[in-house]
C-alpha cells in the first residue's frame, strides 16, 4: 500500500511538502505542475518549482519528491522532461487533471482528456524521449464534461508506457463538488493492466477505507484532506498497522500554522504570508470545530505580524 502527498498549484509548495511529509508517513510528493509551452525552461526554473531538487529531489524527512510537467505539446514536453531526469528527478509525472480555465485554455491539464489521441500522442513522444529507467507515469480525472472516455483514456496512457495512472474521481465539469466517483475509477482498472492509484475526496480514514473497497485500489493520493488535517496519512499508516495513534490536537494544528507562518515569511514571501494562511486555515475549518471561531477572529487580518501575535495567543489559550 502506496500513499501519495497530491500536487495542489498555489498550495503545497516546498514548505508544505516539508511540514506534511515530517513524519514519513508519505511513501512520495510530488511538486505542482511546471508549466511547458514552446520552449526548454532553465535549470532555475525547475529549482525554483522544486528546491528538493537541490538536496537529491528529497524533502528534509527523506520523502522522494516527483516532478510534475503539464503541458499538450509533445516535443517540448519531452525535452523538459529530459532535463528533468539530468537533474535527477527520480520520476516524471505528467498533469491531466488540472481543472483551471487558464490552463485548459492554454491546452493542458484536463482539456487534452477530450481526445485519448492526446494522451498517447504526449506520453509516447516523452516514454521515447526518456531513460528507460525513470518511470513515467500520469494523473488524470475521469474525463472533461463526462466520463464517457476515461477507460479509453487511461488505456491510451497504458499504451504510450506510463508505469502508473493516478485518477481523480470526478471529470473537470464536476470540480471538487462532491462526491468522488471512486466506482467510476473500478471501471477503469478492469481494462489496464498498469498500477491504478485513486484520489478525490478523501478526508478520513473511514473515507481512505470506502475509497478502497470502492475503488479496488491499495495505493491512494491524499490532496485537500492532507491539507486540512496534517497528519491524516500518519493516522491511516497507524490505522493499517492496527497500532493505537492519538490525532494532532488543536494546539498542535495551530503550532504546525505557527511554524508554516514564520517559514514562508523567512523565506521572503511577507506580502502574501497572511492571505497563505488564512487559504490554509479555511481547510482546517471542513475538519476541525475550533478553527471555525478562531478563523472569523483572524480572517481581515492582513499583516503577518499580526497574525502571529493571534495564532500565538490561541496557542497559549490551549494550556
Amino acid at each position: 500500500m502506496k500513499l501519495a502527498l497530491a500536487p495542489m498549484e498555489g498550495l503545497v509548495d516546498v514548505h508544505m511538502r516539508t511540514l506534511l511529509t515530517r513524519h514519513r508517513a508519505f511513501d512520495y510528493c510530488v511538486t505542482e505542475f511546471l508549466r511547458i509551452t514552446n520552449q526548454l525552461l532553465p535549470e532555475r526554473v525547475f529549482t525554483r518549482l522544486c528546491p528538493e531538487a537541490l538536496h537529491n529531489w528529497q524533502t528534509p524527512s527523506g520523502t522522494p519528491v516527483h516532478l510534475q510537467l503539464l503541458g499538450g505539446e509533445p516535443q517540448p514536453m519531452a525535452e523538459n522532461a529530459c532535463r528533468g531526469v539530468e537533474l535527477g528527478a527520480p520520476v516524471i509525472d505528467v498533469n491531466f487533471g488540472c481543472p483551471s480555465k487558464f490552463v485548459c485554455n492554454s491546452v493542458g491539464g484536463s482539456i487534452l482528456l477530450k481526445d485519448p489521441e492526446n494522451l498517447y500522442r504526449v506520453l509516447s513522444v516523452m516514454r521515447q524521449a526518456m531513460p528507460s529507467h525513470i518511470p513515467l507515469t500520469a494523473k488524470m480525472r475521469l474525463g472533461f464534461e463526462d466520463k464517457s472516455l476515461a477507460i479509453e483514456n487511461a488505456q491510451a496512457v497504458e499504451a504510450a508506457g506510463a508505469s502508473m495512472l493516478c485518477i481523480h474521481a470526478r471529470t473537470k465539469v464536476e470540480g471538487y463538488k462532491p462526491p468522488a466517483h471512486w466506482e467510476w475509477i473500478a471501471k477503469v482498472k478492469e481494462q489496464v493492466t498498469i498500477p491504478i492509484m485513486a484520489n478525490g475526496e478523501i478526508w478520513t480514514i473511514k473515507d481512505y477505507e470506502t475509497c478502497r473497497q470502492v475503488s479496488g485500489c491499495d495505493d491512494i493520493m491524499l490532496g485537500r484532506g492532507a491539507v486540512a488535517t496534517p497528519d491524516l496519512a500518519l493516522q491511516i499508516k497507524h490505522h493499517q498497522a492496527g497500532s493505537d495513534y492519538q490525532a494532532d490536537s488543536w494546539k498542535e494544528q495551530l503550532m504546525s500554522l505557527e511554524w508554516m507562518l514564520e517559514t514562508t515569511v523567512q523565506s521572503g514571501n511577507v506580502k502574501f504570508a497572511a492571505d497563505r494562511m488564512k487559504q490554509w486555515l479555511a481547510f482546517f475549518k471542513m475538519q476541525h470545530r475550533q478553527a471555525v471561531p478562531f478563523f472569523e477572529s483572524v480572517k481581515r487580518i492582513k499583516d503577518h505580524q499580526q497574525l502571529s501575535e493571534h495564532i500565538h495567543a490561541e496557542i497559549k489559550k490551549q494550556g
